[in-house]
């Protein structure tokens, strides 16, 4: 990595495992089918075929044709790790590589550009599983004094957010980013059907609950139009469902104490268009921007952009 992003090389995040899985293509096509919650009639027509040959396929009573295969995982948005499991299942060779993170030539250098342009702003790099593979240097601000626990590797960025470790103690709308996440990793799991997530969401759920106490003082004493204690907000609060709810707000905002100040951001996610490789389609670019000008201030004082890495 160049040296304005922070590279993961404690311990490198090794590719998950090329499915070898040898469940016959037909239970898998029924599956995802009735995971995307689509009928025989609706799939059949979009991938042209008939639906007497999807159901013959379904049942085993016929074998897909790769392009068959490709038309029908495209149809189904199936992730390219799962349509490998499709091939195999029909007795092909599994049709998408997966290189390691280091190895992914022009989009690593992509990702880079990403990170190193978007300061200085935080922004990170993640696998599906959300096990961090890049960050800039101003992602420190969140990152750098996450230890214990949640810095084991490789290093998950839920993980090192929602346990009582690590950030959780530093976010000030704890109760609502928690709910967001937890929500958020439910829709990825019902999407990818991810190997880990299932494990992951299970780990976060079993976090302790945030202090309800500690959540409504803060509350009470950022609910007079002042969100930061000191002049600089504006308009007035509302308390809803144990979080401070800010009328100016448009999104979730992540509300996070740091040594410089109360920081609020908002995120967007960036993926890959037409990826080939397995690795490549998993990776997600989380670009965090300031909710208001307070937190865009700043984000541009010089001591915010932080030189080390997580843990």
């Amino acid at each position: 990595m160049t040296c304005r992003v922070i590279a993961v090389a404690r311990t490198p995040v090794q590719p998950g495992h090329m499915t070898t899985t040898t469940e016959p293509v037909g239970v898998l096509v029924r599956r995802w089918r009735e995971r995307r919650r689509r009928s025989q009639l609706d799939v059949s027509l979009a991938a042209e075929l008939s639906t007497r040959h999807l159901s013959c396929i379904e049942t085993g009573r016929a074998n897909p044709s790769r392009d068959m295969i490709r038309r029908l995982c495209d149809e189904l948005d199936v992730p390219l790790r799962e349509r490998n499991a499709f091939y195999l299942g029909a007795g092909f060779a599994p049709v998408h590589p997966e290189r390691p993170f280091a190895d992914l030539g022009a989009a690593r250098d992509a990702v880079e550009a990403v990170l190193t342009g978007h300061e200085p702003n935080p922004a990170l790099a993640v696998n599906v599983r959300w096990e961090l593979l890049a960050a800039n240097r101003a992602m420190g601000v969140f990152l750098g004094d996450a230890g214990g626990e949640p810095s084991r590797q490789p290093f998950n960025v839920l993980k090192a957010t929602l346990h009582p470790d690590g950030m959780a103690g530093r976010i000030r709308n704890l109760a609502q980013w928690r709910a967001h996440v937890l929500r958020r990793v439910r829709r990825q799991l019902a999407r990818t059907s991810a190997s880990g997530l299932a494990e992951l969401l299970a780990e976060l759920e079993g976090y302790p609950l945030p202090d309800k106490d500690a959540e409504e003082s803060w509350e009470a004493g950022n609910s007079d139009g002042d969100r930061y204690g000191d002049g600089a907000g504006a308009g007035d609060a509302r308390a809803s469902s144990g979080n401070v709810v800010f009328p100016d707000d448009l999104v979730v905002p992540l509300r996070l104490s740091t040594a410089h100040g109360e920081l609020a951001l908002l995120y967007t996610t960036t993926v890959f268009g037409s990826p080939r490789d397995v690795t490549l389609d998993e990776i997600a670019i989380e670009t965090f921007f300031p909710a208001d000008a307070h937190t865009a201030a700043l984000l541009r004082e010089p001591g915010m952009i932080q030189t080390r890495g997580p843990g």
